[in-house]
């Protein structure tokens, strides 16, 4: 009996040895959770019931200066096929679908499914229409993912201006889809929100407020009616005389506001990705050339104000002259082999004398001269708010102090370089009383009321003195009304203007043979001048391409539309 109640007492102390471990242990455990482990648990625990809600903002809308639509966010669906889940044959389904998108074929659906089982993606951007119709086929093995897509009811029209957004990562990557992504951008903040225990959101711990966005839109300074006349006129002179490239812009000379800016060629930025990326590229503010007689003004102003020359000043054009052993020639003395004699400034801008302007820049001195180019800004970049803004080049002052030759080409507009926009800047100066102004595109941000709640602080100085300035202007209208410009002339309109045919520099160095790039600059109306014009094609590649026959009527037909446009009055003029 002894040794019974001995081993029931054994097995007694062991069991609560081993309830008395438990309990030590659980409490151990207990107080490493809790206390050791508490704050690290507890916000695991947090992290399992909340989830970090950051929902997709749409990027701001663009529109012109009239309000019109240029680029906006809209819900499109991805369609996607997974052949395997098909409950009826690829081919019904085919056949159904291509009804629906246009870029197939019942035939070439059919090859596309027996590829592969699943995922296969039909499109990117299906509209709502094409998405509801596709849902209405009820069909298994077709799958609709909603999300945003950039798009641009404009399609060609501000391609070159605008850019496009990379699908998917939502980011600009050309124009002022790139250059203003921050003020495109929608700020958005990541909030916590509660949610059950299947996963699914607790509404009524949603923040207040979570998806409410501001209103504001981009608005440009572009003018929708007068950026298609632009293109138009653009592109119907290209094609009839068959050039490579060209360019045009118009902008308001009292503050540097771009009301057209165009491109040729160009592209669609809802297709984007079937285009050449050179394309992407605007070349009226990234690409540098040598503008030619269209510079000549912006000599003779230089000139002027520097008091080297007086307006009534007199040369005698030769037609050719030699400097360090270099002849150069008046571009019509092959044609006359003589000069024109004794000239006023304005007759040498008239028949864009090359002789003339040599003997007007010998005046400033080759160092003075120099230091006129460099106050100019010619190696400044223009400011403009579009990406690839580029400087002028101007050649090393030592050498273009140490040969006269450099200053002599300088004189004509060969030899130093700009784009197309840093021309349009200067002319500006001449047309508003002298003032360097900040090329721009965009006006601001506005509400929905149109109240400006944004705008950009654009920098201005002094280049030119007013009087100076009324002179060249003046002297430019004689090229319009007497000289190369004349197909520039729009009845009852004061124009000035100033053509150009430069020869085309190579990147080999020297010129390209038989390549010339033509150019036509105008101001209007001269009276109050509101309004410059910049036209330009590369390498025309028929006969009698100039300046003058390629370049003038393009502006003209711009103009014409601007005046239209602008409703701009006739001038007064007196006739003899």
């Amino acid at each position: 009996m002894t040794k019974k109640n001995d081993s029931n007492r054994a097995r007694l102390l062991i069991v609560w040895g081993v309830l008395v471990a438990a309990a030590l242990g659980l409490g151990c455990r207990l107080y490493y959770l809790q206390i050791v482990r508490g704050k690290e648990l507890l916000d695991k625990a947090r992290q399992q019931q909340t989830v970090n809600l950051r929902p997709y903002i749409p990027r701001r809308s663009i529109v012109d200066r009239q309000d019109n639509v240029i680029a906006t966010d809209r819900i499109v669906y991805e369609l996607y096929a997974h052949p395997q889940q098909f409950k009826i044959s690829r081919q019904d389904i085919a056949e159904q679908l291509a009804k629906i998108l246009d870029n197939y074929t019942p035939n070439k659906l059919t090859q596309i499914f027996a590829r592969q089982k699943s995922g296969i993606r039909l499109a990117y951007a299906l509209p709502e229409g094409s998405a509801e119709r596709v849902r209405r086929l009820s069909l298994d093995g077709l799958e609709l993912i909603e999300h945003y897509y950039r798009y641009y009811p404009q399609q060609e029209t501000f391609a070159d201006v605008i850019g496009y957004v990379k699908r998917g990562e939502h980011k600009g990557q050309a124009g002022i889809e790139y250059s203003q992504q921050q003020l495109l951008q929608r700020s958005v903040s990541t909030s916590k929100v509660g949610r059950y225990g299947n996963g699914t959101l607790m509404p009524q711990y949603l923040p207040s407020g979570l998806l409410q966005v501001d209103e504001l839109r981009l608005q440009l300074t572009l003018d929708i009616r007068l950026q298609r006349a632009t293109r138009m006129a653009l592109k119907q002179q290209m094609k009839k005389f068959n050039g490579k490239r060209g360019a045009a812009i118009v902008m308001d000379v009292r503050d540097g506001s771009i009301l057209a800016l165009v491109c040729e060629p160009t592209y669609n930025p809802n297709k984007y990705g079937e285009y050449n990326l050179e394309l992407f590229k605007n070349w009226a503010v990234s690409d540098l050339y040598e503008p030619g007689s269209t510079f000549k003004p912006i000599n003779v102003a230089i000139a002027l104000d520097a008091k080297v020359i007086k307006p009534d000043l007199i040369v005698n054009d030769t037609g050719k002259i030699k400097v360090d052993g270099w002849n150069i020639y008046n571009h019509d003395y092959w044609n006359t082999q003589k000069g024109r004699g004794e000239i006023g400034i304005a007759k040498i801008l008239q028949h864009s004398s090359n002789v003339g302007m040599i003997k007007i820049t010998d005046k400033l001195g080759r160092a003075d001269y120099y230091q006129h180019l460099e106050d100019l800004g010619l190696k400044e970049k223009v400011g403009v708010d579009l990406p690839g803004d580029a400087p002028g080049y101007l050649k090393d002052k030592k050498l273009f102090t140490s040969k006269s030759i450099e200053a002599a080409t300088a004189a004509f507009g060969q030899g130093l370089s700009l784009t197309p926009l840093k021309l349009v800047q200067l002319h500006a100066a001449i047309a508003n009383g002298g003032k360097l102004v900040t090329p721009h595109v965009v006006r601001g941000l506005i509400d929905i009321e149109g109240e400006i709640r944004w705008q950009a602080n654009l920098k201005s100085r002094k280049l030119f003195s007013e009087q100076t300035s009324r002179t060249v202007l003046e002297m430019m209208e004689t090229v319009v009304t007497e000289g190369s410009g004349q197909k520039a002339i729009i009845e009852g309109y004061r124009i000035a203007g100033k053509t150009g045919t430069a020869q085309k520099a190579s990147k080999n160095g020297g010129y390209k043979q038989g390549a010339k790039i033509v150019s036509f600059v105008a101001i209007l109306p001269v009276e109050e001048p509101r309004y410059v014009v910049l036209t330009v094609v590369d390498e025309p590649r028929k006969a009698h391409a100039y300046g003058s026959t390629v370049a003038a009527p393009i502006a003209k037909s711009i103009m014409d539309a601007l005046i239209a446009i602008e409703g701009l009055p006739p001038a007064n003029i007196k006739k003899n």
